[in-house]
């Protein structure tokens, strides 16, 4: 089994959800007292989210570009960052390491290739939501046409994110309102909607709508789980 490096801690409440998928999926793979090979690397979020709403995403890069460092010389085999949104320094953290980086979009956008979706909805910070990092990533790689709430929706997504969710705050009000944001983007076309911020899934649950959902977390989680029990991974060779 190889060992998988994560970059965690933004926030630390969807790192747990990695963790506990990472480890669920090892052990329903292997069985018995098996467990998942980890080396995290969880960062002080306050730092993070200040340079994020700073826009110094060059000292967020410097950041993680370190704890990658960190990860590697600690063992690990490849790496994923647990964060939709930090995924936008993702080029630079790749060229810091000689390991693999699984994206979390690229994992994500396999998945609704395979699923035959054409046109999604994507849920997450104002940051991913807006900027092309992502976005972008889907279109160009898979063909995927992506679908965002309007500005005001936006809005209220970022902010329960940062002052609910990575908090430890969920609250029915505004899984309310999500769902009535997941609602609207259906009938703009969306024929499922990505669930591009890694605590949303804390809030929203499949149980929840009838509308396809497409939790980043379970997904990255998965494809780590699949790197590091396979003969060879994608991207850099390791």
């Amino acid at each position: 089994m190889k060992t998988i490096g994560m970059l965690g801690g933004m926030s630390w409440e969807s790192t747990a959800s990695y963790y506990r998928a990472l480890n669920e999926g090892v052990k329903a793979a292997l069985g018995g007292l098996h467990s998942a090979k980890l080396c995290l690397y969880s960062v002080d979020f306050a730092d993070i989210e200040r340079l994020q709403h700073a826009g110094d995403w060059a000292a967020t890069a410097e950041i993680l570009c370190q704890a990658a460092r960190s990860v590697e010389a600690g063992g690990a085999d490849f790496l994923i960052i647990g964060t939709n949104t930090m995924h936008k320094v993702a080029p630079e953290i790749e060229a810091a390491v000689d390991i693999p980086l699984l994206h979390i979009a690229d994992a994500t956008g396999q998945r609704l290739a395979d699923d035959g979706i054409r046109r999604v909805g994507l849920l997450g910070t104002r940051f991913t939501m807006e900027q092309d990092f992502y976005a972008g990533r889907l279109t160009e790689g898979f063909g995927i046409e992506v679908l965002v709430p309007d500005a005001l929706q936006r809005d209220l997504i970022h902010e329960v994110i940062y002052t609910e969710l990575c908090q430890g705050r969920v609250l029915d009000a505004s899984r309310q309102r999500y769902l009535e944001i997941i609602d609207s983007l259906q009938a703009h076309g969306a024929e499922a909607v990505i669930l591009g911020c890694t605590e949303i899934a804390l809030l929203v649950q499949q149980a929840h709508t009838s509308v396809p959902l497409y939790d980043t977390t379970a997904i990255h989680a998965e494809q780590a789980v699949a790197w590091a029990l396979s003969e060879s991974m994608g991207g850099k060779p390791a």
